[in-house]
């Protein structure tokens, strides 16, 4: 499934408190979150602190790094950036 360059991104240093969930309420106020998931530790069960978040278009995804990257959140100073295409779909790491 081909997505488009710039819909998706990657968020860095989240707290291990964070939910998916939380995620996706966070960062839906910049539009359409078509999906927002933690990276999770095979071992532990526990978020690796770094997740990714898509958005319908890529307008909505550039606004979200605006305004989120460099924030704090949950007491972290969260990292956002355009993530890498393909980096994460052909790794396993969940």
């Amino acid at each position: 499934m081909a997505k488009r360059l710039g819909s998706q991104l990657f968020v860095s240093r989240l707290s291990s408190f964070t939910s998916s969930e939380q995620l996706r309420k966070l960062f839906s106020p910049f539009g359409n979150v078509t999906e927002a998931r933690l990276i999770m530790d095979r071992r532990t069960d526990r978020p690796k602190g770094f997740g990714f978040v898509t958005y319908q278009s890529d307008v909505e995804a550039q606004k979200a790094l605006k305004a989120m990257d460099g924030r704090m959140v949950d007491g972290r100073l969260i990292f956002v950036e355009v993530a890498q295409t393909g980096r994460h779909e052909n790794d396993t790491y969940s």
